[in-house]
């Protein structure tokens, strides 16, 4: 009797606990969804206040004329695929103006013609495709492909699946929920055809249509596969694309992996604006889905981290991504376009902005993943209307940070540099260190003094050695008493009053050992973006995107959000002070060049990230403190810090810059594309 009660009471309290179990899931549930309401209200309000502000202005009023000019003449090109190019132009010149659409413009022409020879190549020939169908793999892999359906033309449903027939790795079935509606039975008809002739093939009509993730959830309920990918009804697949995902998990156990992938009109053959991505990069990802697609995951990673949330559909897949990745132990890129975005009028591929709460769902999915990681910050759009994100995390505390400077001969510029700190600077507690190096000038002394007395969080200190560039830093870091190093020079000029914040919210980081910023050279162009490896002078390091309109997004928009590099410049570099110390800050065998890369490049040894946010914004006059390469002393000083460099590095160099992609050339800065693509035995 009392066992029986026993066990009564165990399985009463079980019952309890999982009861209580669902109720906090579904009051937390309850919760989220009230906040979320709560932002929509506040931010519906603020889009109120601002249209009717915008719409009783005299210039909105005057400008009809012209809007309705611009709206007949996109009705008239509404249905001609080929005029996209124009559509897309006029809705920028609405958006952003005459200038900044000629600027894209400009750059999206020069980018589309660098990519035109190389996808003119065929990535596999056919006989490379017929050995293939018959590779044997160490693991007999199968895949689910999910794809769900809702009212999708029959030429491009019969695309999509032929694409996916076509498969050399056969081991796979195909996961179709259809949520269409009566006036598209054609879509039942063509899968029940292609269900019938091939049992790798399964089809479900759903009642109705849920939306995008309930009927991906219906996709991946019927599914029975190892690892799980996500295809659109629209789009396509590359003959080799599970072949070549199922060699990486053979290769690298990966239990996540994407692709590069390429957007299309009407055949794959008319692919314009490749994605060449760079492998995994947390920051990237959560400025924006640049992972998108082909994605495959293990099916014990979608178990943990659930099923698709309606509360992001527009960016389901972003939000899906984000806590996928979040579990996910060994992460694949394969640098291949193996997936073909459709283009068409109406979709998110051909314009984002056709589907405007794309752009408030991946504000959602970040600021969760932002939540289920403990981190505190806000999401908001870089621009209206893009899904490119910025997070502006809270920072802890009021840390001080050091500001090193080394300073020769040259007044005028470092004045330049210090009023622009004084006078823009919104960040408090900070204090300046300047190492003085064998300067003559008395004016430069009297300043000096002046500086000290009228600033109580300025300090001078003298390095009288030769110029090493490395030496005087370390040598100034000796005297810094700040948590934080920020390591300057004395020919940058500060834009953005907020520059310091921008960087601290990032280096406060644990995962994160350095921090740069986004410097232009006083006519706007770009200096430094990022500093890539193969790049440059040489093909050692080099600054990404360096001589390129600053007003522009750059390929894919990388010149907009905050991203992993593998180094950033010196000109403008804050790390944690114990970052510094643990690596013993920059080594003095580099008198002038390649000493950030380095310091960098052990940060990332030591298993933390190098960041560049482009919200910390300077103007820097590039090597006007100490001159250039122009003397034969110089030259033979900087060819043998190229060597020590290349020796110490040269595993990391052959094998290539991770945030960059074996597509592109290294024979520019701005993101084109190599001329040929890359031989089969070095993927």
């Amino acid at each position: 009797m009392k066992v029986a009660q026993k066990r009564a009471e165990l399985k009463k309290r079980e019952f309890t606990c999982r009861y209580d179990e669902r109720l906090d899931k579904q009051e937390r549930f309850i919760r989220e969804q009230q906040m979320r309401i709560e932002q929509l209200k506040k931010e519906n309000l603020h889009l109120r206040k601002s249209f009717e502000t915008s719409y009783n202005l005299n210039c909105w009023k005057n400008t009809k004329p012209i809007r309705f000019t611009i709206d007949i003449l996109k009705w008239l090109l509404r249905p001609h695929a080929e005029k996209h190019v124009l559509r897309k132009g006029l809705r920028s010149l609405r958006c952003y103006g005459l200038k900044e659409t000629l600027q894209k413009g400009r750059y999206r022409a020069s980018c589309s013609q660098s990519f035109t020879q190389l996808l003119r190549q065929k990535l596999f020939s056919e006989g490379e495709l017929a050995t293939q169908r018959s590779d044997c793999f160490p693991r007999a892999i199968r895949f689910s492909i999910a794809v769900p359906l809702y009212n999708t033309p029959e030429k491009l449903l019969r695309a999509m699946i032929e694409s996916v027939l076509a498969q050399t790795y056969a081991i796979w079935e195909l996961c179709m929920a259809d949520g269409s509606d009566a006036a598209h039975v054609g879509v039942e008809r063509v899968c029940r055809e292609y269900a019938e002739k091939d049992k790798r093939i399964r089809y479900q009509k759903l009642e109705k249509n849920f939306g995008i993730s309930a009927n991906t959830n219906a996709c991946l309920e019927m599914s029975t596969g190892d690892y799980i990918g996500l295809l659109d009804h629209d789009d396509l697949l590359h003959p080799a694309a599970l072949h070549e995902v199922m060699r990486a998990i053979c290769e690298k156990n990966a239990d996540f992996v994407f692709t590069d992938e390429s957007h299309f009109y009407e055949l794959p053959e008319d692919v314009y604006l490749p994605h060449f991505k760079p492998v995994y990069a947390p920051d990237n990802l959560l400025s924006n889905n640049y992972i998108c697609h082909f994605t495959i995951f293990k099916r014990t990673l979608l178990n943990e981290a659930g099923l698709f949330d309606s509360a992001c559909d527009g960016s389901q897949d972003h939000d899906m991504v984000l806590r996928l990745t979040e579990k996910a132990e060994r992460i694949a890129h394969i640098p291949e376009i193996l997936y073909y975005w459709r283009a068409h009028r109406g979709s998110v591929a051909e314009d984002p902005g056709v589907k405007s709460y794309t752009v408030e769902a991946g504000v959602w999915a970040v600021q969760k993943s932002l939540a289920r990681r403990g981190i505190e910050g806000k999401v908001e759009p870089v621009k209206p209307g893009m899904t490119y994100y910025r997070i502006r995390y809270a920072i802890k505390g009021m840390p001080r940070v050091s500001v090193l400077i080394p300073n020769y001969e040259h007044m005028e510029e470092l004045k330049t540099c210090l009023d622009s700190v004084f006078k823009k600077t919104t960040w408090s507690n900070y204090e300046i260190v300047i190492v003085e190096n064998n300067s003559t000038s008395p004016e430069l002394f009297d300043y000096y003094e002046k500086l000290q007395k009228e600033r109580k969080n300025v300090r001078v200190v003298v390095w009288q050695g030769r110029f090493n560039y490395s030496a005087v830093n370390n040598f100034g870091v000796s005297f810094c008493t700040g948590e934080y190093l920020l390591l300057l020079h004395n020919d940058t000029k500060v834009i953005t009053p907020d520059w310091m914040q921008e960087m601290l919210m990032f280096a406060q980081r644990e995962d994160v050992g350095a921090v740069g910023a986004k410097l232009y050279y006083p006519d706007g162009t770009i200096q430094h973006a990022g500093v890539g490896l193969g790049l440059g002078d040489m093909n050692i390091a080099g600054h990404m995107f360096c001589g390129v309109n600053g007003a522009v997004g750059g390929y894919m928009g990388r010149l907009l959000y905050a991203q992993d590099l593998s180094a950033v410049s010196a000109a403008c570099m804050l790390l944690r002070r114990s970052v510094w110390d643990a690596l013993g800050g920059l080594d003095e065998g580099y008198e002038q060049d390649y000493n950030d890369v380095d310091l960098c490049m052990r940060i990332r040894q030591a298993g933390r990230l190098v960041v560049w946010t482009p919200f910390a914004e300077l103007i820097h006059v590039e090597a006007k403190s100490r001159g250039k390469e122009d003397s034969p002393e110089k030259q033979r000083r900087h060819t043998e810090e190229s060597v020590k460099f290349r020796k110490r590095w040269q595993k990391e160099l052959d094998a290539g810059d991770p945030y960059y992609n074996p597509n592109l050339t290294l024979d520019r800065t701005d993101f084109f594309a190599a001329d040929t693509m890359r031989q089969h035995d070095a993927r």
